[in-house]
């Protein structure tokens, strides 16, 4: 595994574990200023860091919410620019019942900047 996957699978990995801690301010730094994100569902897009922070600031806020998980299975890094490709799995756990809601696949693209790699696209696709 080459530094640069295994640097986008920690991030990842942070990403999960802010979700799972609710913890909205963590998510910002991992998103790039100018990131999309287009839902499963309902392919609502949402755009920019702020944005997204604001979302899931609202998504903490309930008692009851779903608690997701992304699962990488490939991370494709390109050998001309400091960009890669993640594809996986995603699941949405109900907090209250510890039951399987939603799940899905996704992609999501990242760049590095400034030595970090941060997400700027992220498209989802529920299939259950």
């Amino acid at each position: 595994m080459s530094a640069a996957e295994l640097a986008i699978r920690t991030r990842r990995a942070a990403f999960n574990r802010a979700i799972a801690e609710g913890d909205a301010a963590a998510i910002g730094p991992i998103l790039a200023r100018d990131c999309v994100m287009v839902t499963g569902t309902d392919s609502a897009l949402i755009s920019g860091r702020m944005g997204q922070v604001k979302v899931w600031r609202r998504e903490f806020a309930g008692s009851a919410r779903l608690l997701y998980t992304r699962t990488p299975e490939q991370v494709t890094v390109s050998p001309v620019e400091p960009i890669a490709m993640e594809h996986g799995r995603w699941e949405g756990i109900d907090s209250t019942s510890d039951v399987l809601a939603a799940s899905g696949t996704y992609t999501a693209k990242w760049r590095e900047l400034g030595g970090q790699w941060v997400i700027e696209a992220e498209v989802f696709l529920t299939l259950a």
